[in-house]
Parts: C-alpha cells; sequence; structure tokens
C-alpha cells in the first residue's frame, strides 16, 4: 500500500485527511507499509544525494525548512513508535491471557496471576524492542514503562511530543520523573506542566528539570519528603568504561552535597591556574578529584565553603505549600533535602555548650537575606548600575536569577555577565539589560542576527528573544522561583455571590505582593532600569548593595 496526497484528490475533501482515514482504515499493517516506503525513500536519498545537498548561499533557507520538517517529522515517529510499543505489550498481554486460559481449562487449578501474566508479557516486549531497535534489553525495559505513563497518564506531553514541541529526550525524562505519582497525580503534574510549554520553548535541560520538579511538587506536595528519602536510599556510585583507556566515574549523592563538590573543585583549580599551571580548567578537577580521592599529592586541604541556598518564607513554615529551594550552583531542589541537610550540623550546635565551629563560629554562621520575587513572572528582581562592568552583587544576584546560560537550550555554567543590548550600542548596566551566559553565547553579535528584551516586564518578567539570520527564533526567560497554581475562573454562580448587594460596581483586587524568602513588606523600592524596558525592579536593601557578597549567604548554606 503506497498513497499520496496527490492520488486521493482534493475533490472528494482534504487530501490529507483522506490519506490519514485511509491510514487508520488499514490498521497497523498499513501503517507499517506506509512507514516503510517512506523510509525507503528517505534512506535512498541520504545514500544517493547526487545535487539535492549541494551547498550554495541561496539555498540556506531551503536547507534550514529540510532540517526543521527532518525534526517534526522525528517527534511525530517517536510519538507513534511510543503508542506502537505499548500496544505491542498490550496485545502480547492479550495472547499470553488466552494462552493461560485455555491451559487452565486442561489443567484445573493451575491458573497464572494475572501480575505475572503481565509482567511476563512486559519482558516479552522489551526483548521485541530491544532486537528491533539495537538497544539493551534494560534500557528498552525501562523506556517501556515511561512510555506507558505516556500513553495512559501524560496526554499533554505525547501530544507535544507528536507536535515537536518537545523532545524525546524531555518526554522521556518527564515520564520517568513522573514514576513515583500515582496516575491521578500524574496527569495533574502533566497539565501543570502543559501550561509551562510556552515558558520552555528555549529552555535547556537544566530548566527543564527545575519545570519538572516544580509540577510534581504542586501535583504531590505532600509525598516530598517522601520522594526524597527514596531518591537518597538509591545512592551510589558507578565506573564506566570509556574510550581510548579512559573511564567515567559516578557518584549519585544528595545535591547539597553535589554543590559543595563541585564548587570545591571549580575553586581548586582557578587557584591553580591562577598559580601559573596551564592545564585545562576542567582536567585540573579532574586531576584534583582523583588525587584528593585516592589520597596522593596534590590533593585539596579541607576549607569552608560559600555557597548559597533560596528557601521561601512559605515553605520554612510550612513544608506543605510545594514551593521548592534552590541551591547555587546547581538548580531546583525539594525543600525536605535542604531542611535534612541543614538539620543534623544544627542539632549539634544546640547540643553543645562549645561551638563545634571553633571561636571563629559566629563569623562562620549562616546569614539570612531578604531576596524578593516578581509578582507575577515569579523571578528574582533587584537593583540597577550605571557602571560599564556589573558590580560584584548585581553579577552575583544575575547568576542567581539565571542559574545557567541564558541561550536558547544551553546548560552551561554562567561564565560572563552580558549585556543583552551592547554597552557600545547604548545599553545600560543593570538588571533589566544583564544576563549570565557561557563563552560560547556571550559571542552572540556576531551569530545571531538579534537578541533584544521583550514583553511587558510588569507582566511577562525578563524575556530575550534570540533571532538567527535565517529568521529562526526562541525565547527565553529567568528561572521561575516559585510556581503557583491559579485558581480556576469562577462560573456564573461564583460571579453572582462576588457581586456586592448594595449596588455598587465589584472592585478590582490589587495586585498581589511578589512572595520574599524573608518578606518585609515595608522595603525601600528599587529605581527602575534607565535606557531600558520600565518595569519594577523589586525592594531591597540599599546598604547591603555594596556588600560584594549580598545578596547570597556567606560561607555556610543555610541563608536565603
Amino acid at each position: 500500500m503506497t498513497l499520496a496526497v496527490q492520488d486521493l484528490g482534493a475533490a472528494a475533501g482534504d487530501p490529507h485527511q483522506q490519506l490519514i482515514e485511509a491510514v487508520r482504515a488499514g490498521g497497523p499493517g498499513a501503517l507499517a507499509e506506509e512507514l516503510g516506503d517512506r523510509a525507503h525513500v528517505l534512506s535512498a536519498l541520504t545514500g544517493f544525494p547526487q545535487e539535492l545537498f549541494a551547498p550554495a548561499d541561496p539555498s540556506a533557507e531551503a536547507f534550514r525548512d529540510v532540517i526543521g520538517s527532518l525534526h517534526s517529522l522525528r517527534s511525530a515517529i517517536d510519538a507513534l513508535e511510543t503508542r506502537a510499543v505499548v500496544a505491542l505489550a498490550d496485545s502480547l498481554t492479550l495472547r499470553r491471557q488466552a494462552e493461560a486460559r485455555a491451559h487452565a481449562a486442561q489443567e484445573a487449578g493451575e491458573e497464572t496471576p494475572p501480575a505475572q501474566l503481565l509482567r511476563a508479557a512486559s519482558r516479552e516486549a522489551a526483548r521485541e524492542v530491544s532486537m528491533l531497535t539495537r538497544r539493551s534489553p534494560a534500557s528498552a525495559s525501562h523506556s517501556l514503562a515511561a512510555r506507558r505513563r505516556l500513553v495512559a497518564d501524560m496526554p499533554v506531553m505525547l501530544s507535544a511530543l507528536a507536535d515537536s514541541r518537545v523532545t524525546t529526550e524531555d518526554a522521556y525524562r518527564t515520564a520517568r520523573s513522573f514514576a513515583p505519582l500515582t496516575p491521578a497525580q500524574r496527569r495533574e503534574a502533566d497539565r501543570l506542566l502543559g501550561e509551562r510549554l510556552p515558558y520552555l520553548d528555549g529552555a535547556g535541560s537544566e530548566e527543564w528539570s527545575d519545570a519538572r520538579a516544580a509540577a510534581i511538587s504542586l501535583a504531590d506536595p505532600d509525598g516530598e519528603a517522601r520522594r526524597h528519602q527514596h531518591a537518597k536510599h538509591d545512592r551510589h556510585v558507578t565506573v564506566r568504561r570509556g574510550e581510548h583507556g579512559m573511564a567515567t566515574v559516578t557518584a549519585h549523592v544528595t545535591a547539597l552535597d553535589a554543590a559543595l563538590i563541585r564548587k570545591r573543585l571549580s575553586l581548586e583549580a582557578e587557584r591553580l591556574r591562577a598559580s601559573g599551571d596551564r592545564r585545562r580548567h576542567q582536567a585540573i578537577q579532574a586531576d584534583t578529584f582523583v588525587d584528593t580521592l585516592i589520597g596522593r599529592s596534590g590533593s585539596m586541604e579541607p576549607v569552608t565553603l560559600d555557597i548559597g541556598v533560596i528557601i521561601t518564607d512559605h515553605v520554612l513554615l510550612d513544608p506543605g505549600t510545594g514551593d521548592l529551594a534552590q541551591i547555587e550552583g546547581y538548580g531546583t531542589v525539594p525543600a525536605e533535602a535542604v531542611r535534612e541537610s541543614l538539620r543534623d550540623p544544627l542539632d549539634a550546635i544546640a547540643g553543645t555548650d562549645e561551638d563545634p565551629l571553633g571561636p571563629d563560629g559566629p563569623a562562620l554562621r549562616a546569614v539570612l537575606r531578604r531576596l524578593y520575587e516578581h509578582p507575577r513572572a515569579e523571578e528574582l528582581v533587584a537593583v540597577e548600575s550605571r557602571a560599564r562592568a556589573f558590580p560584584p552583587a548585581l553579577a552575583r544576584f544575575i547568576r542567581l536569577r539565571d542559574r545557567t546560560c541564558r541561550g536558547p537550550h544551553c546548560d552551561a555554567p554562567i561564565r560572563h555577565i552580558d549585556h543583552i543590548r551592547p554597552h557600545a550600542a547604548g545599553g545600560c548596566t543593570c538588571l533589566e539589560n544583564g544576563q549570565g551566559v557561557c563563552a560560547y553565547c556571550n559571542d552572540k553579535e556576531q551569530q545571531l542576527a538579534s537578541v533584544e528584551r521583550v514583553g511587558v516586564p510588569a507582566v511577562d518578567g525578563h524575556v530575550v528573544e534570540w533571532t538567527t539570520r535565517l529568521g529562526t527564533t526562541r525565547r527565553t526567560r529567568s528561572a521561575a522561583l516559585t510556581h503557583r497554581v491559579e485558581p480556576p475562573d469562577p462560573g456564573p454562580r461564583e460571579q453572582a455571590a462576588q457581586l456586592p448587594t448594595d449596588g455598587t460596581a465589584p472592585q478590582e483586587p490589587a495586585d498581589a505582593p511578589g512572595r520574599a524568602c524573608a518578606r518585609e513588606p515595608d522595603g525601600p523600592t528599587g529605581a527602575a532600569c534607565p535606557g531600558g524596558p520600565a518595569g519594577p525592579t523589586g525592594p531591597i536593601d540599599s546598604p547591603e548593595s555594596a556588600d560584594p557578597t549580598w545578596p547570597m549567604s556567606p560561607r555556610k548554606p543555610t541563608g536565603s
């Protein structure tokens, strides 16, 4: 069966819909044949391209369209494969159930439990997929479980995959992260994440991870501690062989420990580079890690690290609110992970008369700083500066707000604080015109047609649009500090109940104030960005803005 849109004729209706109906009527066999014909054509074009892929300047836009269409096709095929694999497993389950009934009819009292039949069918389906796709059986088995969740409980994410609004990797990671939830909670988290899709247009994997964590926390706030303890129980170290005599060591540890390890290795690499070591930054980190772990010369000395933790006042007072914590250099974590990491040291301090940190204990204590959130965009806001270079406090605040590189789909660590509108073109050195980027994305003026602020800052927050010379656009946003669920629109009955009984017109509610880590409603308000988009920049304590450590907490990871 080989159908083409031209064969159906427009007179009978929409030819594309006619093709869809014809394949549906033919069943799985017709779909397999149709996909096989298309695969043959694409394979032939790859093997014998001739002049099809001859580079030419006028063809750049056409090649861009080809890549976009292939990405859409790949996403649709992955969504189809997801449904097909689940259907294969279900078909094998039905077959095994029929065989079990036939066997039970002949051998009385030997009925196979349904759970055992389902498990056996799933293993058989995973083996079939493993051999078809040339993947390991374990990988195929994990993939089957994720596909089942996508098909059964995550219609929004599966539809987004089919429409190429999300990548296959993001869809499967989301399905795996939703594993601890019940089917009802999974559907709610899927809905919440679907509402965030327009804001994740240019997001990288780190921002996607934050969005997944927020959706899970909102769908099941009471299960946060249980999920963290279950995940912590699975901590481990693995060693995998690499190429050319190398290997990869992976340690699955708590987020706070990982952030401390990463910062300690980075600081040591920077120290050695500054003293004349010509090894690469990453190579120094790897060598220092090995030397310290094994106890060879060149190992690191114990130090007290300065790392910031952001946690809202709401979750401190009520752990069931669903707000997440943020760790500098890592990202979003369940608030329970932070509370647990800090609980033992604080209990040790409370249980002794002597300061376990010694005479320098008071100076090493955690310091709480007030951070203020945009009332609508849910991002951190602060003040502006007129200097050419970003002051240390403002630069650190931008790193805290953006967390990873703001380039579309880039998760690299922030290396530079960049002017969105270049300083040479009149861009100001302020929060509104600043963003954290990696070294690669800092060269944006030579790579792109334009990078500019868009939207209404008072409503949309800090939104930056990146546009290539061929017209592809992506928007990136500052990472949200909290994720709140909007109340549903009131129906006619609720609206009638809200009308005043004295005949006066209803009053519009005032905008809700931004949520702060330790709220101070009467704090002073920062000035708007001169020369940049108008909008609130949020209240801060102005004396603290001169402190190079502000707004992070010095030395101990308990400040916000």
